[in-house]
This record gives structure tokens, C-alpha cells and sequence, in this order.
């Protein structure tokens, strides 16, 4: 566990991950994937820089992440879903096992950013496979003035509409102009919290990937598998 990058961290108190105790028996082996989505554009965007403080913890933890940056990103609907940005975004969701959503709050609400981001990841499958259902996520959001959980509460509703396990940690970010330092978050209780719900996330993909199968299984798509065999065979 590399922790040399995080000097904000009680080293001791962050602790290697009991693979073993968390994993099933399909577990595939590698690395958790863990794809950081944020939903801002701005030079200095607090929302990215929590997602790679974030990052930085899941790594020391034994996970692999990338990033998505939105810059370029279309509208939906004002460009077709060739369009080389969108393209990207849907390559990395089926890459990733897991996912971190980080969103300033904008008049009350998450960015029309991270909405964009949201809404070119389609529910109905890609190539036979769903590309968020029975995956992990875990939600941040910072605000300018006090704290708030609108934003954490809003994409918690989205999560839960796109087969996402939200994991019950979040993180909410109050003054986050006051929380960072050249670039990295100082020490301080907000900061533990990122570090509580990276933990969260990395166990509960560790739990759930192997298992994702099993656990989105539904009724109601295994009757409408055997309707359409009916109509195919009878046919």
C-alpha cells in the first residue's frame, strides 16, 4: 500500500484491504476499476480535485481508476452517439466495475455538467450488457457556501434509476474553496469523510462484482425472455 502521496493521511489508520474476506468465488481477479466522473470545467474545479484526492486513496487500496474529463462533451440529443467524447464515456463505464460521482452544487442542484455526463450513459444495454446495473457507485458534491445534500441527494435518486449500488457514505463539502491548498485538501474532518467513503466503495465492489449476476437478476426480464423464445419458436 502506497501511501507516500497522501500527507493528509493518518498512515496507520488507513488500512490494506482483506481481499480475501471480501470476494466471491467468480471474482474475476484484477484490480477493481473504478472510473471518476466530476462536473465541472473550471481551471481550478474543486469537484475534480476531490474526485482525485479520492483517487489517490482508492489506489493505496489496490484499485485501478481513470478519469473522464467532460470537456467537449455534447449536449444529449445535439449530436449522435458516434461522436468521439461520447464514445469515450460509454468505453470507460463498461471498462469500470465502480464509479465516483463528483458534482459542485449550482443554484441548489448538481451542474448541468455532471447531468450531461449522466445522461449519455444509457440504461438499456450495449453489446447484450447494461453498462451501469449491478455496478458500485459512491457520491460527492462541494458547495461554496455551507453544506448542503442536495446535489449527493439528487444523484443518489439517478443512481438508484440506473441499477447503480450507491454505497450509504457520501461526501459533502461545504466552503470548499477554504479546503484546499496548492492544489490538495488539508487536513480535516471533510477530508476523513472522502477517505471513509473511498474505504466504503472499494469493499463494496470487492463484495459485489463477482456477485453482480446474482444480485440483479429479475423476474420480470426472465418472463419477458421466455415470451419473446414463445413468439420466436411459435413463430
Amino acid at each position: 500500500m502506497d501511501k507516500n502521496d497522501m500527507p493528509n493521511l493518518v498512515k496507520d489508520a488507513l488500512q490494506a484491504l482483506d481481499i480475501s474476506s471480501f470476494v466471491s468465488a467468480d471474482d474475476p481477479g484484477h484490480a477493481p476499476r473504478i472510473l471518476l466522473l466530476y462536473g465541472s470545467l473550471r481551471e481550478t474545479s474543486y469537484s475534480r480535485l476531490c474526485a482525485e484526492e479520492g483517487a489517490r486513496i482508492l489506489r493505496a487500496l489496490g484499485c485501478e481508476t481513470r478519469f473522464f474529463d467532460p470537456s467537449g462533451l455534447p449536449l444529449p440529443g445535439d449530436a449522435e452517439d458516434t461522436h468521439p467524447k461520447v464514445v469515450e464515456l460509454r468505453e470507460l463505464v463498461m471498462w469500470s466495475e465502480g464509479m465516483v460521482w463528483s458534482s459542485p452544487e449550482r443554484h441548489g442542484a448538481m451542474t448541468g455538467i455532471m447531468k450531461t455526463i449522466i445522461d449519455w450513459i444509457p440504461l438499456s444495454p450495449i453489446g447484450g450488457i447494461r453498462p451501469t446495473q449491478g455496478k458500485t457507485l459512491a457520491l460527492i458534491q462541494v458547495s461554496g457556501g455551507s453544506q448542503s445534500f442536495n446535489t449527493v441527494n439528487q444523484m443518489r435518486i439517478l443512481g438508484r434509476w440506473m441499477r447503480l449500488i450507491t454505497i450509504p457514505n457520501q461526501s459533502s463539502v461545504p466552503m470548499a474553496w477554504k479546503q484546499f491548498e496548492g492544489g490538495r485538501m488539508l487536513p480535516s474532518s471533510l477530508y476523513n469523510r472522502i477517505v471513509d467513503v473511498m474505504e466504503e466503495l472499494a469493499r463494496f465492489t470487492l463484495m459485489t462484482r463477482g456477485r453482480s449476476a446474482m444480485l440483479t437478476d429479475r423476474y420480470s426480464e426472465r418472463v419477458e425472455t421466455q415470451e419473446d423464445l414463445h413468439k420466436r419458436v411459435s413463430s
